[in-house]
């Protein structure tokens, strides 16, 4: 027992994190070959980016990211990430009316989904350093500054889900750092008036159609909330057990559009139903803890705040995703991590974790016996 208690203590990687993942990982490849008798396009490439994805967390365990405490590393990184963003408005591959992607041949990227870790990043530096003070109302505003340039570039291509997440991870970690509730009540109070005056006098009627068809896509049946329509009923359709493997009915006839990346859980739950929808929950729930573990267990604000910001970075996703799926939230296009097809953001949520390995590595010392003697119950 002591000897696996020894590996645990001395390996960076968490291992029950990393194996909860490999569950995700198989439903969501099991789900996208299931429908397809023939060579599947969406499986063999997916196969691709989670040999890629796992090597770059392996590789980014090895690293010590305390380098990037420096102030001008992050700002460097911060301008490179602004200009790559407004390159996309220059040489960016338009796909599903967003101008998004760029294309490397017969792949392609999006700087939004990395970009969501800088921001991640720049939040911990700003807020590890305040952490006295934090209580100040600029810091609202200076924090807020930093994430309204992404958010803005991110909103206009337009990619209004990033978008959307990226805004939750500053609300997240704003209210994890200690910042003032009276002032960010002050805040939301300031947004929710303008925009209520914008709705009075500034919006024509086409545009607040688009908004409440957005809100409530049930709506608008024949036109914005068709897939919507078709995903509640996916859902709703699997039952306790499922309609098993290959046997769901609307994605098997194309009438859940998108099932291999928006509506992939629609799809799961209709084979797998409340039981494999359940088993969903606690997998994403076990990851959520441990990630939280390596927050309460940092060496320092810095690596306290990053594991925070991308535990909320992972909990946006899958509530935004399965809220659209069940039919109570606005459809965005947000992915189910390490279920959705993709390489962008498959590679982004390994990169994340890979660097919490990292960080882990020089934790604090006196919590390390802790881990041990938790994975092997002494």
């Amino acid at each position: 027992m002591r000897t696996i208690a020894d590996f645990f203590q001395k390996s960076p990687v968490d291992w029950v994190l990393f194996l909860s993942t490999v569950p995700l990982l198989g439903a969501g490849l099991f789900t996208m070959d299931s429908f397809i008798d023939t060579s599947n396009y969406f499986f063999s490439r997916q196969l691709i980016w989670i040999a890629v994805s796992v090597g770059i967390f392996f590789l980014f365990s090895t690293v010590d990211w305390r380098f990037l405490k420096r102030t001008d590393v992050l700002m460097a990184l911060f301008f490179f990430a602004i200009g790559f963003l407004l390159l996309l408005f220059i040489a960016g591959y338009v796909a599903k009316g967003a101008q998004s992607w760029f294309r490397l041949g017969s792949f392609s990227f999006q700087p939004s989904d990395p970009v969501k870790l800088l921001v991640i990043f720049i939040l911990a530096k700003y807020f590890s350093r305040r952490h006295i003070e934090i209580a100040h109302i600029r810091h609202i505003l200076v924090s807020g500054f930093y994430v309204f340039v992404p958010f803005v570039l991110v909103f206009l291509q337009p990619d209004f889900g990033s978008a959307v997440i990226i805004f939750f991870i500053w609300l997240g970690m704003i209210m994890v750092s200690g910042v003032s509730k009276k002032h960010l009540a002050l805040v939301a109070f300031i947004g929710a008036l303008s925009f209520m005056l914008l709705w009075s006098f500034v919006f024509a009627p086409y545009q607040k159609d688009r908004i409440l068809t957005f809100v409530n896509p049930l709506t608008d049946l024949e036109g914005a909330g068709y897939n919507a329509r078709q995903s509640v009923i996916a859902v709703g359709s699997g039952g306790l057990f499922g309609k098993g493997v290959g046997f769901g009915t609307q994605s098997r006839l194309k009438f859940l559009p998108e099932y291999e990346t928006d509506f992939i859980f629609a799809a799961f739950a209709e084979e797998w139903g409340f039981v494999g929808a359940g088993i969903l929950f606690f997998l994403f729930a076990l990851i959520m803890w441990r990630i939280i573990r390596i927050a309460m267990h940092g060496a320092s604000n810095f690596e306290t705040l990053f594991a925070a910001g991308f535990a909320i970075f992972l909990m946006s996703h899958v509530a935004i995703n399965i809220g659209m799926n069940v039919g109570i939230l606005p459809v965005t296009g947000i992915p189910l991590p390490f279920m959705s097809y993709g390489g962008s953001h498959l590679v982004t949520e390994f990169a994340g974790l890979g660097i919490l390995m990292g960080m882990r590595r020089y934790a604090r010392a006196a919590h390390r016996e802790d881990v041990a003697n938790e994975i092997v119950g002494v």
